[in-house]
């Protein structure tokens, strides 16, 4: 497959990315037991770094030219569009967590995720990809972020001199806060 043929598909782009990858590890010798590794997905929100679990974003989209502003709604909602048939509230997570709102650019990324229950784009400022990382470079103590979002963050993975929060998507998702997007009367 020719990766030019992705280029407006992001996360199926990253995927094919992720097994030519591991074909080049395979044939290396150097594939370790796919087992061990845990696999994130990286961003950026203003200065800061976070990873989130692959298994909690079904999709890395641009930010929809589209979008249809919810009346009464607080800032940080941004609208809802439609992605292929489906109404996807776009959430602007820097926003959301205080930082003040962000402006399109060419490197923000909305993740989409993998809830049935509460469609959500997620406005991010930067993706960088899949990252893997092994058991032994967890550690359950999470930095202290300058956003507020501690209670979001579950541990974090390090390897070298780097730190990457593990966000948890879905805890945000359990929170009123987030839930009750409406402004107050």
């Amino acid at each position: 497959m020719e990766l030019r043929a992705l280029a407006d598909q992001p996360f199926a782009l990253l995927l094919e990315l992720e097994r030519r990858a591991r074909v080049a590890l395979t044939a290396s010798g150097a594939e370790t037991d796919g087992n061990d590794e845990w696999v994130g997905i990286a961003f950026r929100l203003g200065s800061e770094q976070f990873i989130a679990s692959r298994d909690d974003v079904r999709e890395v989209m641009p930010l929809p030219d589209t979008m249809t502003r919810v009346p009464g709604a607080k800032p940080w909602l941004r609208g809802v569009t439609n992605v292929r048939g489906q109404l996807l509230t776009i959430v602007d997570l820097r926003s959301f967590l205080g930082s003040g709102g962000k402006g399109p650019d060419r490197h923000g990324r909305v993740l989409v995720l993998a809830s049935r229950d509460v469609p959500t784009g997620l406005l991010v400022d930067q993706v960088f990809g899949f990252r893997r990382f092994l058991p032994a470079e967890f550690d359950e103590q999470a930095p202290t972020p300058s956003l507020r979002c501690e209670q979001y963050l579950r541990g974090a993975y390090r390897r070298n001199n780097e730190s990457w929060p593990k966000f948890d998507f879905f805890a945000l998702l359990e929170d009123q806060n987030f839930l009750n997007a409406g402004e107050a009367s």
